[in-house]
């Protein structure tokens, strides 16, 4: 292996690459704007629909009550909530969306709770529309009032304190920094968002300076040039491998400056543990573990991307048969959203186990033991890939495949 040669192909591969359209796009445009279109643009408009919602009164329906007349002034009285007369079709409305609700009040239902008799409230829904659920939680706040009242009145006709049926309460403290709170609610999306951006500053180069260079003729060429196969290979490799890890730290570097301008501008106007979680600080520190982390992966993805491309004779063919790795590297990528921790046995799983360590760096955790075994795991797949690919560029049946 000649590091000269490797060096000439790479400056030869890089020229072409910076003239290259498509290349640039991919490694630089798309990391560069979609992590602050996807925070504050998407995140904005989200949050305004959702505030938007929430200050729109629902319209509700009520169904029997006709002899509960106490209930029915509480629901029609609440500014939460507007009662609209009840009709035969209710449930089509409902389904329909042109009402959010519908409360169930049963015959006797007054009369039951004066005896202290149980009954139970039925609130019809739509479940999984934001508008629906947003409803329920008023009707319930509502009911919930009145409940209290009529204890209320019950603890005093008996002479009782409120505190006899209510003998203490239960609170929450997150005892987690606002930090790591907001890591562990975006640290899977970041985990996921650099890995699949580092698979496609990948694909574009990879594709061209395979498949790309039989359709237009100049493999030929090149394979007749003076240069050992294997630098050659190691030459386009190299540059496969820096649109790469160019798009993984270019993606890094703008989901941490999106963040800390989001977090300077309070584009987000909520309380609580939303406010915590939107706290996200992500350091040098964490930017360079990241990096160093995904260094192993961008290897694999650039060999293994290379392989494939070479066995196709034209761009277009070679896109067809890269894209069913987009969902081979999608799927473990995107377990990293869900509750999974990271295990021993998740840390030998390829791909998967570099997106939860993403998860756990962002929250400032280091397990170095599983870091340990995930990169030396990870650089164990990228060599084999990385031998993979010069084999098979040592094969004429695959480079000329007709």
């Amino acid at each position: 292996m000649n590091l000269r040669n490797i060096g000439i192909v790479y400056r030869k591969e890089l020229r072409e690459a910076l003239r290259d359209r498509r290349t640039l796009i991919s490694s630089l445009l798309v990391p560069l704007l979609l992590f602050p279109l996807l925070t504050a643009g998407i995140g904005a408009a989200i949050s305004a629909l959702v505030g938007e919602a929430k200050k729109e009164v629902p319209t509700v329906m009520i169904l029997g009550g006709e002899d509960s007349p106490g209930i029915l002034a509480e629901l029609r009285g609440s500014d939460k909530i507007r009662v609209v007369p009840t009709t035969q079709n209710w449930k089509d409305e409902v389904i329909n969306k042109e009402i959010r609700a519908a409360i169930e009040i049963p015959a006797g239902f007054q009369e039951g709770i004066a005896h202290q008799r149980f009954a139970t409230l039925l609130i019809h829904n739509y479940e999984g529309d934001m508008k629906s659920a947003l409803a329920t939680d008023n009707v319930q706040k509502s009911l919930e009032k009145y409940r209290d009242r009529i204890v209320h009145d019950n603890l005093a006709a008996k002479n009782l304190p409120e505190t006899a049926f209510k003998p203490f309460e239960i609170k929450e403290h997150n005892v987690a920094p606002p930090e790591k709170v907001g890591g562990a609610a975006f640290g899977g999306v970041i985990g996921y968002m650099v890995i699949l951006l580092c698979l496609t500053g990948s694909m574009y180069p990879a594709m061209d300076l395979t498949a790309g260079e039989k359709e237009r003729g100049t493999m030929e060429t090149i394979l007749s040039s003076p240069i050992a196969r294997v630098d050659l290979v190691f030459g386009k490799f190299f540059l496969v491998l820096t649109t790469a890890l160019v798009t993984a730290a270019l993606s890094v570097t703008s989901m941490g400056v999106s963040f800390a301008v989001l977090g300077h501008l309070h584009a987000f106007d909520t309380a609580g543990a939303d406010a915590a979680q939107l706290q996200l600080h992500i350091g040098i520190y964490t930017v360079l573990s990241i990096f160093i982390m995904v260094l192993p992966v961008a290897v694999l993805f650039s060999a293994g991307v290379m392989t494939v491309s070479l066995f196709a004779k034209s761009y277009k063919e070679a896109q067809s048969y890269v894209s069913p790795l987009m969902f081979i590297v999608i799927i473990p990528a995107v377990a990293a959203m869900l509750p999974i921790d990271l295990t021993a046995k998740l840390a030998l799983v390829p791909i998967l186990n570099a997106s939860l360590l993403c998860k756990e760096l962002v929250t400032g955790t280091y397990h170095w033991n599983f870091i340990a075994i995930i990169f030396f795991s990870t650089c164990v797949y990228a060599a084999a890939a990385l031998f993979l690919a010069v084999k098979m560029f040592q094969r004429e049946d695959v480079l000329f495949r007709s």
